[in-house]
């Protein structure tokens, strides 16, 4: 290797080093240290003892786990095809204007710069039984949700945190794919449009083959996301009523810090570790099979 090629590398390397290091400090090293105490059973203050596979024994045989595992399955489901389905709606719509269109992307991308804590506080009171949005239909003459309680009825508080998380979700996801679908090359449309394709055959045919790496790309992000969140849950819920909308990530924050067994939370962590490490496998393998680009 020449003089002037090991300086460049050395140099990158230098410019690289501080984000390794810092890597290495606030992730790497917690990171095997929650693998060592998933295998422990300790309080988080006190000394840590070794009970091998127990806390995962304790895990795969709890029905909480098993129901917060369940939770999140049918919210990565729900992310998945909802608002990924309303975001390349909504982009797809905004490519086909002209005038406004930064307009729309503002108000679409509003709900996801608000605090989640500002958002949840909002949603809460839009959807509280007695002060909220039922009340208000009520006095008009319109009772239809008089007897509805959308954080308090363990059979729709899910479905119902989902839509207020959705609600700020689906905006940044225009975004993202409206920057995608502007850059598709216009000849490709007109072409089309030269024999007869309608804007379905378009957007089946020339937009989602040309924004496929996004696509792909959010949705494993979306994947991810949906294994990790905790944020509305906690704010509106907690995991409530009866446990109908716990998520691995509320159990892991009780266990740790209400019940003191943060040896038991570690191992749930480890686990959602392995789901991220898995789905990113899994998707790096099909990009490399399928040869995507990027």
């Amino acid at each position: 290797m020449s003089a002037p090629r090991a300086r460049a590398r050395l140099t990158a390397w230098l410019f690289i080093a501080p984000l390794l290091l810092v890597n290495l400090l606030v992730v790497a090293g917690p990171g095997l240290m929650s693998v060592y105490y998933s295998f422990t059973d300790w309080d988080g203050l006190d000394e840590a003892h070794f009970v091998g596979l127990a806390n995962y024994a304790t895990l795969f045989g709890s029905p909480d786990f098993r129901g917060a595992l369940l939770h999140n399955l049918l919210w990565t489901a729900f992310f998945l095809v909802v608002p990924m389905s309303m975001g390349l709606l909504g982009a797809f719509l905004l490519s086909r204007i002209q005038r406004g269109q930064l307009l729309f992307r503002l108000l679409y991308f509003i709900p996801y710069v608000i605090a989640t804590v500002v958002s949840a506080a909002i949603w809460r009171q839009i959807l509280s039984p007695t002060s909220g949005l039922a009340p208000a239909l009520g006095s008009l003459g319109l009772p239809w949700l008089n007897d509805v309680n959308f954080l308090g009825d363990g059979r729709i508080a899910l479905g119902a945190v989902a839509f207020i998380n959705n609600w700020q979700w689906w905006g940044f996801l225009v975004v993202i794919f409206l920057a995608a679908m502007q850059s598709i090359e216009p000849s490709l449309y007109e072409a089309a449009r030269m024999d007869g394709a309608g804007s379905w055959r378009e957007f089946w045919h020339i937009t989602l083959p040309s924004i496929r790496p996004t696509f792909m790309f959010l949705s494993l992000m979306t994947v991810i996301w949906s294994f990790l969140v905790f944020d509305y849950i906690y704010i509106l819920t907690q995991g409530g009523p009866a446990g109908s909308t716990d998520v691995l990530s509320t159990v892991m924050y009780r266990a740790a810090f209400s019940e003191q067994q943060a040896g038991y939370a570690s191992a749930i962590g480890v686990i959602l570790a392995l789901i991220s490490a898995v789905t990113v496998g899994g998707y790096l393998y099909l990009r490399r099979r399928l040869r995507w680009e990027i």
